[in-house]
């Protein structure tokens, strides 16, 4: 006996009701958290106490001691609105949680990118944001690009 064309039966049609109802129960929004710490929890500690929390290559420099001029960038993140951009140099630091839902325009070498920071961005760096490379892509093999094809034919 052939199946009509568009036929389904009751079964299947409950069984994807089913699997879309499951579906939707499951994207509720996770709540963010860092090392387990909320990010409320996080925006309250002082930097010696974020330092723990922060990968090793992070620690060690903040360890190690912030210059006066990225101490005063960092005081201007802090201060800065919601909607206003600070430009930085310092592609090198790392964000910390005081610069979350702020705008950094960090510098790539030709312009200044803005990036606005997330949550998901504590502990990286601002330059990995910021891309300073252009993706290149090449064309095909020309003439006179290998040995075989320096032979051009007369007609």
């Amino acid at each position: 006996m052939a199946k009509k064309k568009g036929f389904t039966s009751a079964g299947a049609a409950r069984r994807r009701q089913r699997k879309q109802q499951a579906s939707i129960e499951t994207r509720q929004k996770k709540e963010f958290s860092y090392r387990g710490k909320s990010l409320e929890e996080l925006q309250a500690l002082s930097l010696d106490e974020i330092l723990p929390l922060l990968p090793s290559k992070v620690r060690r420099s903040y360890v190690r001691g912030v210059t006066a001029p990225e101490k005063k960038f960092l005081e201007k993140v802090e201060k800065a609105e919601p909607g206003s951009a600070v430009r930085t140099h310092y592609r090198h630091l790392a964000v910390l949680p005081r610069f979350v839902g702020k705008t950094v325009s960090v510098y790539d070498g030709k312009e200044f990118q803005d990036v606005v920071v997330m949550p998901e961005m504590i502990g990286h760096r601002l330059g990995e944001f910021a891309s300073s490379t252009k993706y290149c892509a090449h064309s095909g093999v020309g003439v006179g690009a290998t040995r075989g094809s320096k032979h051009v034919p007369l007609k």
